[in-house]
């Protein structure tokens, strides 16, 4: 139980770090202090730092194989994200696919990243 716990609070302060961040920039979007590419180029970047980070945090709470824990998260993520994709009807893309294992190859490097930090304490 304690597992699942940890990975409700991750997804919680994920995406509501996510929601904060996208606010700020859609405000600052919205009375042109930014232009368009700037705002897309932000939203990615917000997106996978938070992934990140998040990633970071499970793979140093976990005991061992962080890719593993960093594979497990990003494909709920990514599981999400294609829901998500499917109710708005958004045909699939390659571009949409890419996207989604960036996310995937941000999540394994961030949990592993931390499972090393972990060790070495």
């Amino acid at each position: 139980m304690n597992y699942l716990i940890k990975y409700i609070k991750r997804f919680g302060f994920m995406f509501l770090s996510i929601i904060i961040s996208l606010l700020l920039i859609v405000t600052l979007y919205f009375f042109n202090i930014i232009s368009t590419n700037t705002f897309h180029i932000l939203e990615f970047i917000i997106l996978l730092v938070n992934v990140f980070i998040s990633a970071y945090i499970i793979g140093k709470k976990s005991i061992k194989k962080g890719y593993l824990e960093g594979i497990k998260y990003s494909l709920i993520i990514v599981f999400i994200f294609f829901i998500l994709t499917l109710i708005t009807r958004e045909p699939l893309k390659v571009r949409i696919l890419l996207y989604y294992l960036i996310i995937i190859i941000t999540s394994v490097l961030g949990s592993m990243i931390g499972i090393s930090k972990t060790n070495k304490n």
